[in-house]
């Protein structure tokens, strides 16, 4: 190569170098600094479209197993205030057997008659004042068999969304909880038959023993689907954090950088750069060379 002073070839080249491993340089620092392999789509556009459909896919599974959390403890507040109106049809069917035997005139009757129907009145109250956030869950709102989620306010069954998508197989599934109320167990002055209303003569506390074995039943059908619910909400539960587990595993995959090769990529690319500086500094200085020779 010859000496000249117009163009110093060997400090373009050692500029050109430079350049590259500063960028390589600076692209270690930003995923170390970052954590992140992917940082901008440059560097790795179709990495970049899978990550972001995992990382969306992930938030929506976490509030999934919120939502389904959230559908547990609807599913147990209902459950525990039929707990308590258990007990008051238990105290009503006692009641019934007390009036039914004939060693009580129908004074007595007629004070028994006034607890009874302070129970069924009391089982009306909890069935319609039982509510989630709102949602009224025992006098009959929850009973239909169908579901309309097309106004503000939703109608019918509860649906309880978990899922990524919208297919019913997958991402929801409905509650639906019967009434509750006297009325609707066949007890106390709002049930529409004669037996079950009152238990102020011996042949009524009689005939509403019957009718009390069968709210007690119809209020337990409630509480095992209830139970049953309850159980295949928190195996949803669990199916969707492992779920989410492995998504963030595989996101972490595509995402995150390796400290480790990164490490070595970055002190490589730092001796690199140094070298660079220096050979360019030298470069700079060969043009002078050509002075002595004037001079």
């Amino acid at each position: 190569m010859s000496l000249v002073i117009n163009h110093n070839l060997m400090a373009m080249n050692a500029s050109r170098n430079l350049g590259v491993s500063y960028g390589n340089l600076e692209t270690s620092t930003r995923r170390l600094s970052s954590g992140l392999r992917i940082t901008r789509a440059s560097d790795d556009a179709a990495g970049l479209a899978v990550r972001e459909l995992m990382r969306s896919d992930i938030s929506s599974l976490q509030q999934g197993i919120r939502n389904a959390n959230d559908a547990i403890s609807l599913i147990q507040t209902a459950d525990g205030a039929l707990g308590v109106i258990d007990e008051k049809l238990i105290r009503m069917k006692e009641l019934a057997m007390q009036a039914s035997t004939g060693t009580y005139n129908s004074d007595q009757r007629l004070i028994i008659d006034s607890e009874y129907q302070a129970m069924a009145s009391e089982i009306t109250r909890i069935a319609s004042s039982t509510d989630f956030n709102g949602i009224y869950l025992l006098n009959g709102a929850l009973s239909s068999s169908t579901h309309d989620g097309s106004g503000l306010k939703s109608t019918g069954k509860l649906k309880v969304h978990f899922g990524t998508g919208n297919d019913c197989s997958e991402d929801y599934y409905y509650i639906q909880i019967n009434s509750a109320t006297a009325s609707a167990l066949g007890v106390g002055l709002g049930a529409t038959g004669t037996n079950g209303r009152s238990i102020s003569t011996q042949a009524l506390a009689q005939r509403s023993l019957d009718v009390l074995n069968k709210a007690i039943i119809s209020k337990d059908k409630i509480r095992a689907n209830l139970g049953s619910l309850q159980n295949r909400l928190e195996n949803t539960v669990t199916v969707l954090e492992i779920q989410a587990e492995n998504v963030q595993a595989s996101e972490s995959r595509i995402s995150d950088v390796d400290v480790a090769t990164e490490m070595t990529e970055f002190v490589r690319n730092q001796i690199l750069t140094q070298s660079a500086v220096s050979m360019l500094a030298q470069a700079n200085s060969m043009p002078r060379m050509a002075l002595s020779l004037l001079g």
